[in-house]
């Protein structure tokens, strides 16, 4: 899975840069600030026609505009594709004229939207080698309960018996662990790493010191995670629609370190042999409650 990372990145600008460094971007078309960093050291990056701004803040989408800013870049190398201009919580025809509009030499990818009938879903999956997927009406927030029962019907409706998509799927503001982990996407995006990198309080008292190297570890952390290969139907939807909790970028939990602990000592230790009959057989209750101190006898 490719993790797209939205700009502008808050923060010095030779912050940005090195936060930028061999990463997969997204730029916006209201925010064209790091175009010049991210065609310069980004492994690949992506077009945002600037709906998600507008469904927020209003007014209308430059079409033009927008067509011209691609026409300029879609021969560079490192462009792989532009979001066709979309209008978020508009009727399924009026967005199919757009897609009918874009010039077929440009690459882009059509956005459904999940207030639409997954019947257009399938269509635009039959279409195109990639489809965006996108939040939106009463589903406009990703992560929650409802949101997930509705992705779950998308997912039955654009996946086979054994779950695999008809075409490429891109999700929209959901580069979220806790979301893209069960979701057979091939790639995703968000602000998080960009938009997060200024806050101190979500790392505690031992914080980084500058919002570029904040802004890193977040990415470092979603980009340790992939997507699902396949959609796990029913099962995965009962435990899914009660709510995920969104990802925050926490220390390891203690069984980790053991595992890595383990890793490291128990080659060397007289009693390794009996901690790994009780790590095999699922007993941690020894190790985790003092996961420092196991190994001092």
């Amino acid at each position: 899975m490719i993790h797209y990372h939205g700009t502008p990145v808050g923060g010095k600008r030779e912050d940005a840069a090195k936060f930028l460094a061999g990463r997969h971007a997204l730029v916006p078309f209201p925010r064209k600030d790091d175009l010049g960093v991210v065609a310069d050291v980004c492994k690949s990056f992506v077009f945002d026609n600037g709906a998600f701004t507008v469904w927020k803040k209003g007014g209308q989408v430059d079409v033009d505009g927008y067509t011209r800013w691609v026409e300029e870049w879609h021969r560079h190398p490192g462009f792989t594709w532009a979001l066709i201009p979309d209008v978020i919580d508009g009727d399924e025809e009026a967005n199919d004229d757009l897609i009918r509009q874009w010039p077929e030499e440009l690459r882009g990818v059509p956005v459904w939207h999940l207030n639409e009938s997954t019947e257009r879903l399938q269509r635009l999956a039959r279409c195109w080698r990639t489809v965006a997927i996108g939040s939106s009406g009463q589903w406009g927030t990703p992560g929650t309960g409802p949101w997930w029962k509705r992705m779950g019907a998308a997912m039955d409706a654009v996946c086979d018996d054994q779950g695999r998509p008809m075409c490429r799927l891109h999700g929209l503001r959901m580069l979220d662990p806790a979301i893209f982990q069960h979701l057979p996407f091939a790639s995703a995006d968000s602000t998080n790493a960009a938009v997060n990198g200024g806050s101190i309080s979500r790392f505690g008292m031992y914080a980084p010191p500058t919002a570029g190297q904040r802004a890193n570890v977040i990415a470092d952390r979603i980009e340790a995670h992939n997507s699902s290969a396949i959609w796990l139907r029913k099962s995965s939807l009962r435990s899914l629609s009660k709510g995920v909790r969104h990802f925050h970028p926490e220390p390891a939990k203690s069984h980790l370190v053991v595992r890595q602990f383990r890793q490291r000592e128990f080659s060397l230790h007289p009693r390794c042999f009996r901690y790994q009959r009780q790590y095999r057989h699922g007993d941690l209750s020894r190790i985790d409650q003092r996961p420092d101190r196991q190994f001092q006898k």
